[in-house]
């Protein structure tokens, strides 16, 4: 089915994040989702002609450790409220000697060693297999590194990025091995988001923030919570400027993405429908309507 209402924005991340010069008709409102409660309130604002949605994923306050985020009931929360392409933005450690803090990465893959967290919409009763060879959005990613080059901010456009458990940083240990892997950032949230948002038939883009040199880094002293919060907040004013820029590039896009974000379930659903739990049928009406009607 092919989209023909321009996008609307989902943007995952900080509470500073949607304090953005120019957005205009801002209001809260409570979500609900058949998944359970979601971070928070989703805040809904204009800038230009652009629809946003704006999910706290810690909820404002920063309430919610990484392992304890109901990330099923964030993306159903912002496929219910119309969201077509999520720009996830989260702080990460650098594994990369050529990534400093400061720099934001647009990641193209990823590499999950999360254990804690439900990471399928699907299970028992109805089956589902998504592709995630290209997890990300190659078309949201294009237009990120041009908004980050005229906000004049320092990016790199690809990367791998390696998603722990946590809430405890990395060993030495560790760092060094994920270095090895040739991961380039680490960080504790965009695993499940992106599964999930592949399986919503989402667009999913990542905006990874490096605050800090992982403790591999011989030359820094390791990694503190102090010296995360720091950097952390010096980058969201670039993440605001970022995505103010961004605004512009994705208000004319109209239709499917050109990548098959909005057809990732056309093949997915293996469960022949007499075999499907009517249960998880009904929770999935917003994540799965457009293929369960076939």
């Amino acid at each position: 089915m092919a989209r023909s209402h321009s996008p609307v924005i989902g943007v995952i991340g900080g509470s500073g994040v949607y304090e953005i010069e120019g957005l205009e008709n801002v209001h809260w409102k409570k979500a609900v989702s058949p998944f359970g409660e979601p971070s928070g309130d989703l805040c809904f604002g204009t800038l230009g002609d652009v629809q946003f949605v704006f999910l706290p994923r810690h909820d404002r306050g920063h309430r919610i450790p990484p392992s304890d985020i109901n990330y099923p009931a964030n993306i159903d929360v912002l496929k219910r409220a119309g969201v077509t392409d999520i720009i996830s933005v989260s702080a990460v450690g650098s594994l990369n000697a050529d990534l400093a803090p400061g720099t934001f990465v647009i990641v193209d893959q990823f590499i999950d060693r999360s254990f804690a967290r439900r990471k399928s919409f699907f299970g028992p009763g109805l089956v589902g297999h998504v592709s995630m060879a290209h997890p990300v959005c190659a078309r949201l990613g294009s237009h990120i590194e041009e908004a980050a080059h005229e906000a004049g901010i320092p990016h790199h456009l690809g990367g791998t990025y390696l998603v722990m458990e946590g809430p405890q940083f990395s060993s030495r240990a560790e760092s060094e091995l994920y270095r090895s892997w040739g991961c380039d950032v680490i960080g504790m949230t965009n695993m499940p988001e992106a599964k999930l948002a592949r399986e919503a038939e989402m667009c999913f883009a990542t905006v990874a923030m490096v605050t800090d040199f992982d403790c591999w880094h011989p030359d820094h002293d390791d990694v503190n919570v102090e010296t995360i919060v720091k950097t952390l907040y010096e980058n969201v004013h670039k993440a605001r400027a970022l995505i103010k820029a961004l605004a512009s590039k994705l208000a004319t896009h109209e239709g499917p993405c050109a990548k098959g974000c909005q057809t990732a379930l056309e093949y997915a659903l293996i469960t022949a429908p007499e075999a499907r739990d009517p249960e998880l049928v009904r929770l999935l009406d917003a994540v799965a309507g457009r293929v369960l009607g076939k």
